[in-house]
């Protein structure tokens, strides 16, 4: 498997010395970690709290309905299980927690809120805590003023966000304005995880093949490939159990017309020129044209090669 941290080193450094500075101030640190999908921003978050090793981690997401009032804060207490020892009303945490049974209009949306907000101090306890808030950008309006509440409570916890842009939101002027208050918070962290170099990526392939990595070429081509996106590297790594398979899926697929596609057929029978000129009705002429072109497109050096070519797995999309 690839190494994680290749590339976000430092990034994870500064999520480190976030939480120190929880650990020694005692109040909230915002840390907001942006990308395009795929960047990692999900395993940066996780090595953050393994380093961290807080006492309390309140974890929570958009949930995989359609955005409801207090998504986050649902999947946090979905997680932990019922928690009657906390000051908060029976039914107004049952709200919270997306129960379909309890009476919605007992409570006022900035009611709630200040009931939000003191759910979750009872479950950090003034103990040293971290809150993942993974994908910000999908959640609703009610989670995201919760955040941003949050970002400016007395808490000592490091608030760990990771979002997509705000144009991939669910309610992108409204995940704007929490980012933006998320990261004027003092002390905040903003990191924003761009795509692998090459270099990164020659690391990743060292640690994965060990001494059999690929050349600096082979990691350059896969590099290109996967456009530095660490997904899409450990998808290929998946499908490549080793380099001379990897070296194969960075091949650029062959494209053949309909009637090359007969010929080679044809030659993966063993058939003469003559033969295939009479299977498939056309000159002799004709068919050494399109064997020459053959030739050229599969990389083969002679008609037996191209026969190999046809019978092997790859060639199956062409």
């Amino acid at each position: 498997m690839p190494v994680p941290m290749v590339g976000r080193a430092v990034a994870l450094e500064e999520l480190r010395h976030a939480w120190e500075r929880v650990r020694g101030g005692g109040r909230c640190v915002p840390a907001v970690v942006t990308g395009l999908p795929g960047t990692g921003k999900s395993t940066l978050a996780a090595a953050a709290v393994q380093v961290a090793t807080p006492e309390v981690t309140l974890a929570g997401s958009a949930r995989l309905h359609s955005p409801a009032p207090y998504d986050w804060l649902a999947a946090v207490l979905a997680t932990i299980g019922p928690r009657p020892d906390l000051p908060v009303p029976p039914d107004a945490l049952a709200w919270l927690a997306q129960d379909p049974d309890v009476p919605r209009e007992r409570y006022t949306p900035d009611a709630l809120l200040r009931l939000a907000v003191t759910t979750v101090r009872g479950l950090v306890g003034g103990r040293p805590a971290v809150l993942v808030v993974e994908d910000l950008h999908a959640l609703d309006p009610a989670s995201l003023s919760l955040i941003a509440e949050l970002a400016g409570a007395d808490l000592p916890a490091l608030l760990l966000v990771t979002s997509r842009p705000p144009d991939a939101a669910v309610n992108p002027a409204l995940t704007v304005r929490t980012l933006e208050r998320l990261a004027g918070s003092p002390g905040a962290v903003r990191r924003h995880l761009g795509p692998l170099g090459a270099g990164d990526v020659h690391k990743i392939l060292d640690h994965v093949y060990g001494g059999s990595a690929p050349s600096r070429d082979v990691a350059e081509a896969v590099w290109r490939r996967t456009g530095g996106n660490p997904y899409r590297l450990t998808e290929l790594l998946a499908v490549a159990g080793d380099p001379e398979q990897l070296a194969g899926e960075l091949r650029e697929p062959v494209e053949l017309t309909a009637r090359e596609r007969e010929v080679l057929g044809c030659l993966a029978e063993g058939m003469s020129n003559k033969q295939i000129a009479g299977a498939l009705g056309i000159s002799v002429r004709t068919v050494t044209v399109h064997v020459s072109n053959l030739l050229r497109k599969t990389g083969a050096a002679s008609r037996t090669e191209a026969a190999l070519w046809a019978v092997q797995p790859r060639s199956a999309a062409f």
